[in-house]
């Protein structure tokens, strides 16, 4: 059994640090997932071929004209850059220079099937729902924008927890704070800006919630299939 930079290496197996899903989170992060899918499924029956603000969106503000001036609405209008297709490239090529620069491929991996898994998933389902804002050509739910960086944010609070061996009640606050975050952040653009109902940002959030521990989870099955076919190779090789 030999250590490498936090990681032990069982059988062909690397687990510990190396994992972008850390040990200790994974029960919680799977019975969160599991929620967030139920509250996306449920948004969507609920609000499908809606065409008008419902009775929670009211509640919130009227999101079918601008919410905000300057100059509020020039710090909306550059968040809502960050999920556009230039600046969510951006945001994943520094994170993911930076895991290459920790020599930490997994985490790389990680940081570009996230977001992207959650952006199509969000993608997907707004012909599925058919909910739209201003036009029957602007399909709304759920909120692509918030889906991406809530989904970034999520990956890069795991990755942060994992490598510095935070454990599980401290991985318990900083996870999910980072998410309430991003996901608040860009929500607000989206509603301030008109872009979106604010039950479609809910849904963007929770699709990134749902999607996110799925991928982790995915990710290093994978990559310890991988290490554990080169270790067998190797062995074979010395025989």
């Amino acid at each position: 059994m030999a250590k490498r930079r936090g990681a032990i290496r069982r059988g062909g197996r690397v687990s510990g640090r190396s994992a972008v899903l850390p040990p200790s989170l994974r029960a919680w992060l799977g019975l969160v997932a599991g929620l967030a899918a139920l509250v996306v499924v449920a948004l969507g029956v609920a609000y499908s071929g809606h065409t008008e603000p419902g009775r929670v969106d009211r509640w919130v503000v009227d999101p079918t004209a601008d919410s905000v001036g300057p100059p509020w609405r020039g710090v909306a209008l550059a968040v809502d850059f960050l999920g556009e297709p230039l600046g969510a490239a951006m945001l994943v090529g520094a994170v993911v220079t930076g895991c290459l620069l920790l020599r930490s491929p997994r985490a790389a991996v990680f940081v570009v099937a996230g977001p992207g898994i959650a952006v199509v998933t969000a993608t997907l389902l707004k012909p599925l729902v058919g909910r739209t804002i201003h036009g029957d050509d602007n399909l709304s739910y759920p909120s692509g924008h918030t889906a991406f960086l809530t989904s970034l944010a999520l990956v890069v609070a795991l990755l942060v927890t994992g490598r510095l061996g935070i454990g599980r009640t401290a991985g318990t606050l900083i996870v999910p704070a980072a998410a309430l975050v991003a996901g608040a952040a860009m929500g607000w653009a989206q509603v301030a800006l008109g872009a979106h109902y604010p039950t479609d940002v809910l849904g963007g959030w929770c699709t990134a919630l749902a999607v996110i521990p799925a991928t982790a989870w995915l990710v290093d099955r994978t990559a310890d299939r991988l290490v554990e076919r080169a270790t067998d190779a190797g062995r074979r090789e010395l025989r």
